[in-house]
């Protein structure tokens, strides 16, 4: 339990010294929106550019567990999404609620706890989980540019939808960052700094902002915001469970590295998203607040269990 508590302490340390720090007056009403600008135009891609440059497609090709993982995922994003839009009618409010329940914390908690958890073996399946949220974030991206332009014709939602997949920068930032890895070049040394330099501000600036963000009102209500937190940390890992184990009988390794990857709590990319957007975070930053609480248990009782079968 202890490196669990020890990897999940930083996430929620920064989420409650934004908070404080908003609390106190120390950072001004603008200081979470001005965050989140640096943070979605240019630190998250800088982040996602380096990740995906530094990964090789020949680590990332393992159907059996990305068949698991991303099924996993896109159930989860589906049944919330439905539940969601049967209430409110609203696919792009929908399509966040969808996105926070099945988007874990892969980069930031999942890396390092896998390596933890399982040795050196276990980052494989980290680094490929975190491309498959990737391909989440652009999937809840359709999602949301129909649900805003439901009022529209069909070519010019198709035109709308393709034109922001290709200018969004935290779609276009990976994407670019596994073109270049298939490149076999190297970055020219300053550069690779200064993306260093931006990507290592993303995560600390990201979950300052969240709790910068948790000073507001929320118009959502209790059940809502703890529904899509018992999906993420309940849901996805048993669901992930059963496709990878008893359905697709995956080895050990890889069944233990699905079940940790998707008990991880909600990221931050979905928080990011609605600030593109412009949207109401309130219901995502209280899910990745309850989430990444509420994961020091689940992963834990996990570990615990595994440590003794």
């Amino acid at each position: 339990m202890l490196y669990v508590f020890n990897v999940v302490l930083p996430v929620f340390a920064l989420i409650l010294i934004g908070y404080v720090c908003g609390r106190a007056g120390k950072l001004g009403e603008n200081a979470s929106i001005e965050l989140n600008r640096f943070v979605v135009w240019l630190a998250l891609p800088a982040q996602l550019f380096s990740f995906a440059a530094s990964s090789g497609w020949q680590t990332l090709w393992q159907p059996g567990f990305i068949t698991a993982f991303f099924l996993s995922c896109l159930i989860v994003f589906v049944l919330v999404l439905v539940a969601t839009y049967w209430k409110s009618k609203d696919l792009a409010a929908a399509s966040f609620n969808g996105l926070s329940a099945s988007y874990s914390n892969t980069g930031y908690m999942g890396i390092p706890l896998c390596a933890l958890a399982l040795g050196q073996d276990g980052l494989a399946p980290a680094i490929i989980s975190t491309f498959i949220v990737f391909v989440m974030f652009a999937l809840a991206t359709v999602f949301i540019e129909v649900g805003i332009l439901s009022n529209k014709k069909h070519h010019e939602i198709v035109l709308s939808v393709v034109k922001s997949l290709c200018t969004n920068p935290l779609l276009i930032a990976p994407v670019a960052g596994l073109v270049w890895a298939s490149t076999d070049l190297s970055i020219y040394d300053p550069i690779a700094q200064v993306i260093a330099f931006l990507a290592a501000a993303s995560t600390p600036c990201a979950l300052v902002s969240i709790g910068l963000f948790l000073l507001q009102k929320s118009h959502a209500t209790p059940t809502q915001t703890w529904g899509i937190s018992a999906a993420k940390l309940l849901m996805q890992p048993l669901i992930a469970w059963v496709i990878a184990g008893p359905i697709l009988e995956l080895p050990i390794l890889w069944l233990n590295a699905i079940v940790i990857l998707s008990a991880l709590p909600t990221g931050t990319g979905p928080f990011m998203l609605a600030q593109y957007y412009k949207a109401d975070g309130s219901v995502i930053s209280r899910v990745v607040l309850i989430t990444t609480v509420g994961s020091l248990l689940t992963l834990s009782l996990f570990l615990w269990w595994n440590s003794r079968i």
